[in-house]
C-alpha cells in the first residue's frame, strides 16, 4: 500500500509510478493506494484504489498526487472532538496499525516529510512492515542530501524572483518576495543566490530590521536604486516572533504566511523612505510540472522503496547520499531537523556575493 501525506509536492506521482513499475516486474504483487494519506484506510469502508498500468501511465510529468493528500489526521496527534465541540489531540497509532493488519497488506510505503516519517517510525515500532520515502519542497528532512520537489520549488521561486527584479529596477522600489520555509530557509537561500538578491532572510538567522534598512539605504546612496529581498515564511526579527494565523480545525499546525507584509511594516516603522511592494508566492511553489531532476530522483526513490520491500528491509527510509540512492533507518532520519547552517559554506558563499542576512 502507498500513502502520500503532508503537503503536495512535484514528483509525488513519479514515486507512485516508480513503485508500481518495479513491483510489476515481480510475480504476485498488487499495489494499492490509500486516498488522502492514511485517512483512506481508516474510513469505513476504506478508500483505496488498485493501481494499474492505465492509472500510472505518464503521471511522472504531473504535479500533485493521484492519491490526494492531507496534512490533517496525523495518528500521533489525531484530532478528536468531544460532546461540547472541543478538539483534543490523541495518539491512535495502535488503531492505524490494527487497520493495516486487518486489511492484509504485506508492506506500506509512506511518502512524506518529517512529520510523515515520524508516523512511519511509530508504525514500525507497532510492528508494521513499512518503508519511508522523503518528500518535502523545504528540503528539511535529515538523512538525505536532497528531497524531490525542492529543485522544482526553487526553480518556480527563482523564475518569479527574476520577474520582480525587472519591475523593481523600473520603479526604483524595494521588492519583498515571500517563499515557503517554515523552519528551514533552503528555498529562500537558493533563490537568493540564483536570483541575485540583495537581502535574504531565513528562520535560522533572526534579522535586525535596522541592518536590513542599512543595506537598503546603501543601494540608494548613489541616487536611484532598487532592492530585491527574499524572505522565508518562518523568518523573524531578533526581538520578534514568526508571523502566523490560527490553523484550520483538525490541524495541529499554525498557518504561516504574511511575513513579507510584516517586514514591510517594520521597515516603514524604522524610517524606510523607499516604496515597498510585497509578493507572496504561497502554494504556487508546490504545483506544476516537476523539473527533470525531481522526476529522476522521485522515480529512483520509488524503485528503491519497492526493492527495500522485497529485501524485507523495513523501518528504513530511502535516501539520496553522495549521488547514490541508499537507505537509512527511520529513527536516524527523524531524530533531528535539517536546518540551514548559518556558518556553513552556502551561507558564507552568499555573503561572499554580497547578500545580507540582516544579522
Amino acid at each position: 500500500m502507498i500513502s502520500t501525506g503532508g503537503g503536495d509536492c512535484p514528483g509525488l506521482n513519479a514515486v507512485i509510478r516508480g513503485i508500481y513499475k518495479r513491483a510489476k516486474q515481480e510475480p504476485d504483487w498488487e499495489v494499492y493506494g490509500s486516498i488522502e494519506a492514511l485517512s483512506g484506510i481508516m474510513r469505513d469502508p476504506p478508500e483505496l484504489i488498485k493501481l494499474n498500468r492505465s492509472k500510472v501511465s505518464g503521471i511522472h510529468v504531473r504535479g500533485g498526487t493521484i492519491l490526494k493528500t492531507t496534512n490533517k489526521g496525523n495518528p500521533l496527534q489525531y484530532p478528536i472532538k468531544d460532546a461540547e465541540g472541543r478538539i483534543t489531540f490523541h495518539d491512535i497509532t495502535d488503531k492505524v496499525a490494527d487497520r493495516i493488519r486487518e486489511l492484509g497488506f504485506d508492506a506500506v510505503v509512506n511518502i512524506g516529510g518529517d512529520g510523515s516519517q515520524k508516523i512511519s517510525e511509530a508504525l514500525h515500532r507497532h510492528g508494521i512492515p513499512i518503508v519511508g520515502v522523503p518528500k518535502t519542497i523545504d528540503n528539511d528532512l535529515k538523512g538525505t542530501d536532497m528531497t524531490f520537489g525542492f529543485q522544482t520549488a526553487v526553480q518556480i521561486a527563482t523564475d518569479s524572483f527574476d520577474k520582480l527584479v525587472t519591475t523593481a529596477e523600473s520603479h526604483h522600489r524595494v521588492m519583498i518576495m515571500e517563499v515557503m520555509g517554515r523552519d528551514a530557509g533552503w528555498i529562500a537561500l537558493h533563490t537568493a543566490i540564483g536570483g541575485g538578491a540583495e537581502i535574504c532572510l531565513i528562520p535560522e538567522i533572526p534579522y535586525d530590521v535596522r541592518e536590513v534598512l542599512k543595506r537598503i539605504n546603501e543601494r540608494y546612496e548613489k541616487g536611484r536604486g532598487f532592492v530585491n529581498i527574499v524572505i522565508a515564511e518562518g523568518a523573524k526579527a531578533k526581538d520578534g516572533t514568526i508571523t502566523f494565523s490560527a490553523g484550520e480545525e483538525g490541524s495541529e499546525h499554525v498557518r504561516l504566511g504574511g511575513v513579507a507584509f510584516e517586514l514591510s511594516r517594520q521597515l516603514k516603522a524604522v524610517g524606510c523612505k523607499q516604496e515597498i511592494r510585497e509578493t507572496v508566492l504561497g502554494h504556487v511553489q508546490r504545483g506544476g510540472t516537476p523539473v527533470a531532476f525531481d522526476r529522476v530522483l522521485a522515480s529512483l526513490f520509488g524503485v528503491k522503496a519497492f526493492e527495500l520491500v522485497l529485501e524485507g528491509a523495513f523501518g528504513k527510509m530511502v535516501s539520496y547520499q553522495n549521488n547514490s540512492i541508499v537507505s537509512v533507518d527511520l529513527a536516524e532520519a527523524t531524530q533531528s531537523y535539517h536546518h540551514v547552517d548559518p556558518k556553513g559554506s552556502l551561507v558564507q558563499g552568499a555573503k561572499g556575493l554580497g547578500i545580507s542576512f540582516g544579522d
